[in-house]
């Protein structure tokens, strides 16, 4: 009998925004806990690519992924003010 392989397949684009938005929120946690300059501005370029993948995740979604996205959004928005607070 033959084991089955794993199959590895890409990530969704939707996968893609939920996986960069919880980069992003461990990114600016440990970021603003430190207060690393260098770490900030890590974390500021996740929290960026995470908008950019959620921005255009909202140009393909349907009504059904509305609930996911609006997740994600209240996610991403409550770290990038966490990130702004702590810059300033």
């Amino acid at each position: 009998m033959k084991e089955a392989k794993a199959v590895s397949k890409p990530f969704n684009g939707f996968e893609q925004v939920s996986m960069k938005v919880e980069a992003a929120q461990q990114m600016i946690g440990s970021a603003t806990v430190t207060m690393d300059p260098e770490s900030l501005q890590r974390a500021a370029t996740a929290a960026a690519e995470a908008r950019a993948q959620l921005e255009q995740m909202k140009g393909v979604a349907t009504d059904l992924d509305a609930d996911f996205l609006q997740e994600q959004e209240a996610k991403l928005s409550s770290v990038e003010h966490q990130l702004i607070a702590a810059k300033h």
